[in-house]
């Protein structure tokens, strides 16, 4: 989503007539995106201020593959999280019961109010037994002052503590692709990944088997490509050059 469809909050251009061509083909999407903060119907709406109208159903964030994941694993469990409402949402739906009380699970996730007290609590319960999830491993994320430091910073302060590692669910695990692609009913073979990253967008669609395009309106640029060992099926300028392909 960022980097390839909006950039600081305004639509990349093309952006809008990229979305509007897509939907009109009947061709089946989601947008996908590693933040945890927004639930669906937020992310819709964010989308919507930005000229860019995606249902909400279009949507797949690495909550609700975090959400599918801890389902699949222990249906009906329970988990200590740290963080906003598109995570709570996410595992509620799924059945799980929030609590600090003897977890089966520390979820990590994003939140712009990191508290000292919650990242103690959660250092305690995994030493106490608690499985460790983070739903994504970027180290920082964007906003308007700056950078500031995100989930995989965080879980890095906690493996440090506890010598325990995160299972990342988001970007760039496959795991992220391949829940996206059960969404829709595709197969790899016939779907494409859109990316803006070379670190986690290009990887985990080469590592799920997508035909992968790099955008340059996000964070690789187009000379940095070389530098890692593995290549985009295809790069472009933006979104915009893909109208036509549609």
């Amino acid at each position: 989503m960022d980097g390839v469809l909006v950039h600081e909050g305004r639509p990349v251009p093309g952006a809008d007539e990229f979305v509007k061509r897509l939907s009109e083909s009947g061709r089946r999407f989601r947008i996908l995106t590693n933040n945890s903060i927004y639930t669906r119907r937020d992310l819709s709406a964010r989308l919507s201020g930005a000229g860019l109208h995606v249902p909400p159903e279009s949507i797949w964030t690495s909550a609700l593959a975090t959400a599918q994941f801890l389902d699949d694993q222990r249906p009906g469990g329970s988990a200590y999280v740290i963080g906003e409402a598109g995570l709570t949402t996410a595992l509620h739906e799924v059945g799980y019961v929030l609590t600090d009380s003897q977890p089966d699970y520390v979820v990590l996730g994003e939140t712009r109010t990191y508290s000292f007290s919650q990242i103690t609590r959660a250092i305690r319960l995994i030493e106490g037994g608690a499985r460790f999830i983070a739903t994504n491993p970027d180290p920082i994320g964007p906003s308007t002052e700056g950078s500031l430091p995100a989930c995989g910073a965080v879980a890095a302060l906690v493996t440090k503590a506890t010598g325990v590692e995160p299972y990342f669910i988001g970007k760039p695990n496959p795991r992220m692709m391949r829940s996206a692609l059960n969404e829709i009913e595709a197969h790899s073979e016939t779907t494409a990944m859109i990316g803006d990253r070379m670190d986690t967008d290009i990887v985990s669609g080469m590592e799920a088997g997508l035909f992968t395009i790099l955008v340059l309106t996000g964070v690789t640029q187009r000379e940095q490509i070389d530098r890692f060992p593995y290549r985009p099926s295809l790069v472009v300028d933006s979104v915009a050059d893909l109208v036509d392909l549609i």
